[in-house]
């Protein structure tokens, strides 16, 4: 009996023993089948979320590339020969052209049926300073008489449909001096899309704008807010200028105005807005420049003060009747002077005054601020020299290779220096620089070569971009 009574309590422990094991077997059959299945749903959630983000990322290229497709109709390898590329943060110059395609004059037997029978209606060099924040606009008379090569003489907008694009850059380039970046093209039609894909725009007027016989505006003087068809029909409403001058004087002006406060609208928007204002333009507006360059270049305006520092001016010149054509003769000394200034980063004018169109002619921004802010600058405090900016070494010495020693001196301190020859020998080494800028890295090249040598202003001697020349004469080389 004792001996049976041992072997039941034996039989139960081992049945408890089991019955544990197979509780704890169960427990961990169970949490790894939880463990499968919790990796089954992550792997499945990572499968997905990778076939997700391919499909944005496949979308994104697809939108970008059909946004820059549209942007660089038009851009061939002729007019990106002609461009002169720029580093990065440099001032550069754009060539904006609004485009008259009219259909009539395309199908003449003048010029024929293709978009090289096209003249620039609208011809505007734009100065972009992206280290400085500043722009400059300066329109050029689409009657300006030129010389080019074969044509002859010939009205400055006739290269466009000479020659397309690259020649009008070519021309234009030649006929301002300055080296072209950029090019970007607007079909004047399409103007009232870009102003209307920024939400309308608000420009002040002089004096009322009536143009019954021809745009049909009826507009009073004062603050405005305009649709894409008002301002459009403001940017060619020469002849409600009759009675003040030129009436292109006043459109041109008028042109740049409605430019700048649709540059203020985007520069003030968010970069998601930024970016599909740039995809709506697209459509109107055909340009070297991709998406990505247009935005990031955009977002290095940002905190820019658009009153001051968007300046703008025209090409001075006189108008002349000859072999029953009206032509626009520059002229060409008060042409340079105000080049050089726009080259510095100062205003096209000296002051106000000497715009034809003050007072008349549509503004959006403190045009009289443009002044005060030039006046500042030259008479602010004292200026600290840097180390970074472009410099021009001309040899005018009779040893060879002295204007690559500097110039290699230089760069390893941080310029961008490129040697040269003056072309002729000069007793004297002299440091000339282009505007407050130019002034900042002269402080720095003296002080690399020695700190003998006192910086001087450019007088307009030396026609070039750079921010300093140095000449290196044989009283130190």
């Amino acid at each position: 009996m004792a001996r049976t009574e041992k072997s039941f309590t034996h039989l139960m422990d081992d049945a408890h023993s089991l019955s544990r094991r197979s509780a704890l077997s169960g427990s961990h059959y169970a949490r790894k089948r939880r463990k499968a299945v919790h990796g089954r749903i992550v792997r499945n959630a990572a499968i997905a979320l990778a076939v997700l983000v391919v499909v944005i990322a496949a979308g994104a290229f697809a939108w970008l590339h059909a946004i820059n497709s549209n942007l660089n109709e038009g851009i061939d390898d002729n007019l990106k020969s002609t461009l002169t590329p720029t580093e990065s943060g440099q001032p550069f110059y754009m060539l904006l052209l609004g485009v008259d395609k009219d259909e009539e004059r395309a199908d003449s037997a003048d010029y024929g049926a293709d978009d090289g029978a096209y003249r620039s209606d609208s011809i505007m060099l734009v100065r972009i300073d992206p280290q400085n924040k500043k722009v400059t606009l300066v329109s050029i008379h689409r009657d300006t008489a030129v010389t080019m090569d074969s044509y002859g003489t010939q009205k400055i907008n006739a290269a466009y449909s000479f020659g397309g694009p690259s020649y009008a850059t070519k021309v234009i380039s030649n006929f301002a001096g300055v080296n072209i970046s950029h090019y970007a093209e607007v079909d004047m039609d399409g103007m009232a899309k870009v102003v209307d894909a920024v939400g309308g725009v608000t420009v002040d007027l002089g004096v009322p704008v009536k143009d019954p016989n021809y745009t049909g505006l009826d507009l009073p003087a004062g603050e405005q807010t305009l649709d894409g068809a008002t301002a459009t029909l403001l940017c060619r409403a020469r002849h409600a200028y009759d009675n003040y001058g030129d009436g292109d004087a006043y459109r041109a002006k008028n042109q740049r105005a409605v430019i700048t406060a649709v540059a203020q609208k985007v520069l003030a928007s968010d970069p998601a807005t930024m970016a599909n204002t740039v995809s709506a333009m697209a459509e109107m507006v055909h340009t070297d420049m991709d998406v990505s360059s247009i935005v990031s270049l955009a977002a290095q305006f940002k905190g820019m003060d658009t009153d001051k520092d968007i300046m703008s001016g025209m090409e001075p010149t006189t108008s002349h009747y000859t072999n029953n054509t009206w032509y626009e003769i520059c002229d060409t000394t008060a042409w340079k002077t105000m080049m050089q200034r726009v080259d510095q980063g100062l205003p096209p004018y000296e002051n106000g005054s000497e715009d034809p169109t003050a007072g008349v002619a549509a503004s959006s921004s403190d045009e009289a601020a443009q002044y005060e802010n030039t006046e500042s600058t030259s008479s602010g405090s004292e200026t600290t020299a840097t180390y970074t900016g472009t410099v021009q070494v001309l040899n005018a010495t009779t040893t060879n290779g002295a204007a690559a020693t500097v110039a290699g001196r230089l760069t390893q301190r941080g310029f961008t220096a490129t040697p040269g020859s003056l072309g002729r020998t000069s007793t004297t080494t002299k440091i000339i620089y282009n505007g407050q800028k130019g002034h900042a890295a002269a402080l720095g090249v003296a002080e690399t070569l020695g700190g003998t040598i006192t910086p001087e202003e450019n007088d307009g001697t030396y026609n070039t971009s750079s921010d300093v020349i140095v000449i290196l004469g044989t009283d130190t080389y």
